[in-house]
C-alpha cells in the first residue's frame, strides 16, 4: 500500500512540476530560472506543513507517503536546480547563478519552516 501511495503522489506531481515550471518561466524573460525556484519553495513549504502535522500528531503515515514522500519528491528537484546553476555559470551568468544558489536555500528552508510553523501552531 506504501508504494502505490508513493506512486500516486508522484504521478501527480512529475507532470505538475513540468507544467508549473513552463507556466512560470514563460512570463519571464529572463536566465534565471523562476519555474525550478517556484515548484522548489512550493514543494518545502508543502514539506513543512505536513512535517509539523506529524509533528502535531495529525497527519497519518498514508498522507505521509502520498503528500511528502510522493507528490513533495516528484514535485521537488535538486538535479534541475544544480544543472540550470551550474548552466548559468556556464553561460557566465554569474549573478544569476549566485543567486539562484542563495534564493533557493534561503526560500526553501523558510518556506519549510514556514509550513512545519503554521502547522503545528493551528494543531498544537
Amino acid at each position: 500500500m506504501t508504494l502505490l501511495l508513493v506512486l500516486v503522489g508522484a504521478a501527480i506531481g512529475a507532470p505538475l512540476r513540468y507544467l508549473t515550471d513552463r507556466a512560470v518561466q514563460a512570463r519571464h524573460d529572463t536566465v534565471f530560472p523562476w519555474g525550478t525556484f517556484t515548484v522548489n519553495v512550493v514543494g518545502s513549504l508543502i514539506l513543512g506543513a505536513i512535517a509539523g502535522g506529524t509533528t502535531a500528531g495529525v497527519v497519518p503515515d498514508q498522507l505521509q507517503y502520498l503528500v511528502g514522500t510522493g507528490f513533495c519528491g516528484a514535485l521537488t528537484t535538486y538535479s534541475t536546480f544544480s544543472y540550470e546553476t551550474l548552466r548559468l555559470v556556464e553561460q557566465n551568468a554569474k549573478f544569476f547563478a549566485a543567486a539562484n544558489l542563495a534564493a533557493s536555500i534561503i526560500a526553501g528552508l523558510g518556506g519549510a519552516f514556514i509550513g512545519a510553523t503554521v502547522t503545528q501552531a493551528i494543531w498544537s
